[in-house]
């Protein structure tokens, strides 16, 4: 059982997460607008779905593995970097697009839109190289089971973007009048997105392997 300060250090992280711009938020938002909540909670529920199942592999030893292989870890964190920094280019270049901004998405079952929600979180690079990078200190093998211990852990940040998730879709439309409404908010909103991304960019592409 991971000790108290370690559960809290880690909803922290968590936390951070989730709040950061991705491509489950950019699909869920985006879902949401142009197919209204019930498709979004669909989405919502695939997407955790692919996250959950990130965590278990996480946990039964994948996040070891990569960490033991040479220049993996480099491989991961320098690809995540230039997807994160696309995105931001995506988000700030001229005519980009708020996340938002209504979408003209076609109307998708059940079935598809769990499905794309499970396939956006399994090719998150953003999940992968949390927990890459961040998972593994946490866990102590003085502290009983390692798989015992990721699977926790994992848990909890599942649950905590699930929460997040909630709020975006219950949200999104609101949010996206508000912004129709105040251009200088949207516009402000697409910068704060923008560099936040590629400040994550350039802090991924910098930090060196411990």
């Amino acid at each position: 059982m991971p000790s108290l300060a370690a559960l809290l250090a880690f909803a922290a992280l968590s936390v951070g997460l989730a709040v950061t711009p991705g491509p489950n938020m950019l699909y869920l938002a985006s879902r949401t607008l142009a197919q209204g909540r019930r498709a979004g909670l669909v989405s919502l529920a695939g997407c955790q779905a692919g996250m959950a199942l990130i965590m278990l592999a996480a946990a039964a030893g994948v996040t070891a593995a990569l960490l033991a292989v040479p220049y993996a870890y480099d491989v991961l964190r320098l690809g995540g970097a230039a997807y994160l920094g696309w995105m931001a280019w995506q988000t700030l270049r001229p005519g980009g697009a708020s996340v938002f901004e209504p979408r003209a998405l076609p109307p998708e079952p059940p079935a598809r839109l769990f499905a794309v929600g499970a396939a956006t979180a399994l090719l998150n690079p953003k999940v992968a190289l949390f927990y890459v990078a961040v998972l593994p200190p946490f866990i102590d093998p003085a502290r009983g089971s390692v798989l015992a211990q990721g699977v926790i852990l994992g848990s909890v940040q599942v649950l905590i973007g699930a929460l997040f998730d909630i709020l975006l879709v219950l949200g999104a439309g609101g949010i996206s009048t508000f912004l129709a409404r105040r251009p200088l908010w949207l516009a402000a909103q697409r910068y704060v997105l923008g560099g936040a991304l590629g400040l994550i960019a350039v802090k991924l592409a910098t930090d060196s392997r411990r």
